[in-house]
């Protein structure tokens, strides 16, 4: 049960980068990918900046080399070229060689879609095919699909980590040897619904988002998908494999709070934090970055800030930073784009910068890292927090 999990394989496209290489420069070179909306019609256009992935459906199908005639979602099409990516840079060759699953995440599952046909399922029957891309499930078996993956396939959808949930599950689905690999991650595309929802909560920004500054107004929006490799120990060594980083903890748990809004004194996050390093069988010294969930609402930063003191103590907090500002807060997909963003953390040296951070949290003495800044990482430590309380913790480590 002690074995280690290996991380393989990684892929994501945001609205910094079609692939790893992309996203990586985009965080070196401090660029961002929040914009105003350009990719579908909404009455927001011009007023709410989002992080759009500018590539139409259109162009995703043909860089996937599907059939023009499909009814494949944006949140799928987004899922296939970051597994596909995952897929690749794990060097597998038969996915069907291994007991292999894949676990995948959404929120919004195939809303672009339901939005577009909804008003003619009833006048036109020949566009009721269209039906069955809403639920979160098909979107999953989409990407299995296009894959080739014959073996197990699960959704989850626990909000904004879901992403975290789905690499939590694969990991103990290896630990207990019912799978020998496993591709995890998530998948989630913007969509009128999405944008009108958080919208109507009022915790949407007018300009762009500024995780933990004191006066943050909110989140934007974005769009991504990103998957990992899991892999066994054992598959690892047969095959010689290279291996990104370990998954060495995780943790979730629920505090049961509100619907939306996280608990004052952090409790969700402050016990999935609390479960993760008891898992890693690390010290809460061990972590040298975090990658904060960071959403930039009143609610949550505070919330998770207050968390972290409680956990690692006063002024002994870990280097930290949001990748928010760089992606917007892309929902099921972002504890999947911050896995890959932990990784490249290690993997160079690196802390991304915390984008457009002014003036501190008065509540609490905690300044983010707001430039890319050279740092020897071995573990890093990723929030992801959902409403509902849904709260995750994931640990990555260099070995």
């Amino acid at each position: 049960m002690s074995q280690k999990i290996a991380i393989t394989g990684m892929g994501i496209i945001s609205s910094i980068g079609n692939n790893v290489e992309e996203n990586f420069i985009s965080l070196q070179s401090g660029k961002h990918g929040i914009s105003d909306i350009q990719m579908f019609e909404t009455r927001h256009a011009g007023n709410i900046k989002t992080g759009e992935i500018k590539l139409s459906n259109e162009e995703l199908v043909q860089k996937l080399q599907l059939s023009e005639d499909n009814n494949v979602t944006r949140t799928s099409l987004l899922g296939m070229v970051a597994a596909k990516e995952a897929v690749e840079s794990a060097g597998i060759s038969d996915i069907n060689g291994y007991r292999t699953g894949l676990i995948s995440s959404t929120s919004v599952g195939g809303m672009d879609i339901t939005e577009k046909y909804f008003y003619s399922y009833e006048d036109f029957p020949e566009k009721q095919k269209y039906i069955d891309a809403h639920d979160a499930g098909n979107s999953s078996l989409v990407i299995a699909d296009h894959l080739g993956l014959k073996g197990m396939v699960s959704t989850i959808s626990t909000a904004c980590s879901s992403a975290a949930n789905a690499i939590m599950m694969g990991a103990k689905l290896i630990k207990n040897g019912v799978l020998d690999r496993v591709i995890v991650g998530g998948t989630d595309s913007l969509s009128k619904f999405t944008l009108n929802g958080f919208n109507t909560l009022m915790i949407l920004t007018d300009s762009y988002n500024t995780p933990f500054d004191n006066n943050r107004k909110g989140l934007n929006l974005g769009e991504a998908a990103a998957f990992l490799v899991l892999e066994s120990e054992e598959i690892v060594k047969k095959e010689n494999k290279k291996v990104l980083a370990y998954l060495s903890g995780y943790g979730n748990a629920n505090d049961a709070h509100h619907q939306t809004a996280s608990s004052e004194n952090g409790q969700g996050a402050f016990l999935a934090m609390q479960q993760a390093l008891k898992i890693s069988g690390l010290q809460k010294e061990d972590i040298n970055y975090i990658n904060v969930h960071g959403t930039a609402t009143p609610n949550n930063d505070l919330s998770e800030g207050i968390a972290m003191i409680r956990i690692f103590g006063e002024n002994q907090v870990p280097e930290f930073s949001s990748t928010k500002a760089f992606t917007g807060h892309t929902l099921a997909a972002a504890a999947g784009i911050e896995a890959v963003f932990s990784i490249l953390a290690m993997q160079h040296s690196l802390i991304f910068p915390n984008l457009n951070f002014k003036t501190k949290i008065e509540e609490f003495d905690l300044t983010p890292v707001t430039e890319l800044k050279e740092k020897n990482i071995n573990h890093v430590l990723s929030n992801s927090f959902g409403f509902g309380g849904n709260c995750s913790t994931l640990i990555f480590s260099k070995s």
